[in-house]
């Protein structure tokens, strides 16, 4: 018995310990999801791969096919052709800041802020993240909300977080 146990720590070990030196990208996290298929699939249409497989370090506020589900579905696919490449890079940068920033850092600004700070995201505009009901949400120029419902999916060159809705720039 006790033999077994040691085999099967050692098999755990290993298998575990591989997984963590071979940890990808935040691309790569995010293409192992399928609940991101939609997300990758817009990140080729505005050719933003490469760039989020860089050295970063990046912050995702990562919405999920539910999310991309919410957007009108002319719209998306309207989106992710060619001639509105800009447009859809607009959108995505939107859901990316510069900077690891994982949720226990998220947790001390909102503290330091009173329940609210705001995050420059790649495409220059502004992102709020606040403390509602015990939940914490982002807030776009909009004034539309979207739910932080998983935090911490770590990548070798960032951190995702995963919410529920697009959000959209200005």
């Amino acid at each position: 018995m006790k033999k077994l146990v040691g085999i099967l720590t050692m098999v755990i070990a290993l298998t575990f310990g591989n997984t963590a030196s071979a940890q990808g990208t935040i691309v790569d996290a995010a293409v192992g999801n399928e609940n991101f298929s939609t997300l990758v699939t817009a990140l080729k249409a505005a050719e933003l791969v490469k760039a989020l497989q860089g050295d970063g370090p990046f912050t995702v506020f990562a919405p999920t096919n539910a999310a991309f589900a919410k957007i009108d579905g002319k719209t998306l696919n309207s989106l992710l052709e060619k001639k509105n490449q800009k447009a859809l890079a607009n959108i995505l940068t939107y859901h990316v800041v510069s900077g690891k920033i994982v949720a226990s850092d998220v947790v001390a600004a909102l503290k330091k802020g009173n329940g609210k700070v705001e995050l420059k995201a790649l495409n220059g505009q502004i992102l709020t993240v606040m403390q509602k009901d015990g939940k914490i949400w982002l807030k776009d120029q909009n004034g539309n909300y979207s739910q932080i419902t998983a935090t911490d999916v770590m990548g070798s060159n960032g951190v995702i977080h995963v919410i529920d809705s697009v959000v959209m720039p200005k």
